[in-house]
């Protein structure tokens, strides 16, 4: 029987203490790292946010809703139609975080659901604005361009939301199989263009060396044949040179066979000459 109040006594003080804890929970909030925490008191949203970390709120009264400032990515399946009418698909990545200062602003005027309501659209709607002012064409070899555009109209539309674009990037983009088609035998025209037109200049290089080297050939040849013409030419002059009056006599002596000619210059000769007869 004496117990009895006892176990009162413990029932009350376990009471108590889990009224503290209740309280005490209630009174206190912890924002994760990377976000903030938006206050609620009685449904009206407080301008003023609550930083990463243990922080104190009237229990019962506020609420503490955790908007993520985080960078995240979103992929966006997106269709729109370029300038030449061709029908065009795309793949768009986006990175995108909630203002610091902006996670009140977001969380009344949109709520949580900030994402679908306000950055997809946008997404789309810019990628429609801008694939218009391209061909189809031109959508693929000014890839980085397009992509530049889009993004700048995408940060016009989301920056008031207090939504800030990190990154955009086009994954991919898809065209009707017609179009693909089309493309591709372009592509082979043009090798085949690049082609014939490197097969034509090697053609005109061979030519040039060939005809270079038969010019080389005939400019040697002509060389040597003036060589050996001058070196003729100055032999002769040397031998002229050494030829006198003495020298010319001499060789006719050398050369005369004891005989007088009959006849020189055309007049004719008589030989005098007698024969002498020696006897024993």
């Amino acid at each position: 029987m004496k117990l009895k109040p006892l176990y009162k006594k413990l029932i009350i003080a376990g009471v108590c203490l889990l009224a503290v804890l209740i309280v005490f929970f209630s009174a206190t909030a912890v924002v994760p790292a990377g976000s903030t925490g938006v206050v609620t008191t009685f449904g009206a949203v407080s301008e003023n946010v609550l930083q990463e970390g243990f922080n104190i709120v009237i229990p019962f009264v506020q609420q503490v809703n955790i908007i993520s400032n985080k960078i995240q990515k979103q992929e966006v399946a997106a269709d729109a139609v370029s300038k030449d009418l061709q029908s065009v698909g795309s793949t768009l990545a986006v990175n995108y975080r909630v203002g610091l200062n902006d996670s009140a602003k977001i969380y009344k005027n949109i709520g949580a659901d900030y994402a679908n309501i306000v950055l997809l659209p946008a997404v789309q709607e810019s990628m429609k604005s801008v694939s218009a002012q391209y061909t189809a064409e031109e959508l693929i070899t000014k890839r980085n361009e397009v992509g530049t555009k889009i993004k700048e109209q995408l940060v016009l539309k989301v920056e008031s939301y207090g939504i800030v674009i990190e990154q955009f990037n086009i994954m991919n983009f898809d065209f009707s199989e017609e179009f693909n088609a089309a493309i591709e035998a372009k592509q082979v025209a043009e090798q085949n263009l690049i082609k014939t037109k490197t097969e034509q200049e090697q053609k005109i290089v061979v030519a040039n060396a060939d005809a270079e080297q038969k010019q080389i050939a005939a400019e040697a040849e002509a060389n040597a044949t003036l060589t050996k013409a001058n070196a003729q030419a100055e032999a002769n002059k040397k031998l002229s040179a050494s030829l006198n009056a003495n020298v010319i006599e001499y060789e006719k002596i050398t050369k005369w066979d004891g005989k007088l000619p009959y006849a020189t210059g055309g007049s004719p000769i008589i030989d005098f000459r007698t024969e002498t007869t020696t006897t024993p």
